[in-house]
């Protein structure tokens, strides 16, 4: 008896001549357009929730006087810009009510309405609380109206690491001696992606093989490393280059911007076809645990990161494959 069939992709052919080889009769060739295997079909992603940054609200007065504190206080930009956004996007969702007439039950709607309905992030949620602590504290003394507003909870993700041999070959892969640097200076040395363009020459001191960086994330001061290998390929660049102020200078001579360098970093990743989920932050990553691996100190290594709390950077404790050669998976000693 013979049957017709339609075979889909290659992947159903070879799952039928496997279980159905004695009992089918082959006498057809599949056609040339038939694929390896069916493509999944791709869930519609959630679209991300963009608010309107720019557009003025009915009473910016409220986001001008934040903005006061805020600098007042010495803030970065960044939180200074983030702040401003969140708080703009919530009086303009109440754009008939002014700010200080507003209620905890509005700030509570608005804040699960972003939840529900435009699925925001946990930091975002985060963030959005904090500027409305800040502003009803500090500029419109209703301190009552937040007190305890409920914080998300952030997930305990581990970050991407990169092995050794991934790293060196993304640094192989960089031709151009002052892109090598950098992505070489942020491994050998844990450093942030705004830590590594704002170094000067004098944050380098050779003698004593250690780098200075400043005003960090908290407007923190710290040492780090300066790696033996990353010494000799800076004094090569520094000969070539000619640097006046700052370590990594752009075309005009001004400070080389964080996107030219994720750019490198994004280049040299392809090409060296590591993880393609890491970042220019994976570097930093990947440097302290690869310290941790080698036996350094965990107080050591929170140092070098400039991590203020030590449970920052025990994180990396979950990741080190340190002492995993003692561990023995339980199905080793089954007889199967």
């Amino acid at each position: 008896m013979f049957y017709k069939c339609f075979i889909d992709s290659y992947l159903t052919l070879r799952f039928l001549r496997q279980y159905f080889d004695d009992v089918l009769r082959w006498d057809f060739v599949p056609d040339e357009n038939v694929p390896e295997r069916l493509e999944a079909e791709e869930a519609t992603p959630v679209q991300q929730w963009r608010p309107q940054q720019n557009k003025p609200a009915r009473y910016e007065a409220a986001v001008t006087a934040l903005e006061q504190c805020l600098t007042l206080k010495r803030y970065s930009w960044r939180t200074v810009k983030s702040y401003k956004n969140s708080l703009r996007n919530f009086i303009r969702f109440y754009d008939d009510t002014k700010p200080s007439q507003l209620t905890r039950k509005q700030i509570n709607d608005y804040i699960h309405h972003l939840v529900k309905e435009h699925h925001i992030t946990e930091s975002y949620q985060n963030q959005i609380c904090c500027a409305l602590k800040m502003f009803y504290c500090e500029v419109a003394n209703q301190a009552e109206k937040v007190e305890g507003l409920v914080q998300a909870k952030k997930p305990q993700k581990i970050p991407q690491v990169l092995t050794e041999g991934e790293v060196a070959r993304l640094l192989k892969a960089v031709d151009n001696l002052k892109h090598r640097c950098i992505l070489t200076m942020i491994y050998s040395a844990g450093l942030r992606l705004g830590e590594v363009t704002k170094l000067k020459l004098t944050d380098l001191q050779f003698e004593q093989h250690r780098i200075f960086v400043r005003n960090a994330k908290g407007k923190k001061d710290r040492c780090t490393i300066l790696a033996q290998k990353a010494e000799s390929l800076l004094k090569e660049y520094l000969a070539l280059y000619c640097p006046v102020h700052w370590l990594f200078e752009g075309p005009d001579g001004g400070q080389y911007s964080d996107r030219s360098v994720q750019a490198i970093f994004t280049a040299a990743k392809d090409r060296s076809r590591i993880n393609p989920l890491a970042t220019t932050h994976t570097l930093r990553h990947s440097f302290a645990t690869h310290l941790l691996e080698k036996g350094m100190d965990l107080r050591n290594i929170q140092e070098l990161l400039g991590h203020e709390s030590s449970k920052t950077t025990e994180i990396y404790t979950h990741i080190t494959k340190k002492s995993w050669e003692k561990i023995k998976s339980p199905l080793d000693d089954l007889e199967i």
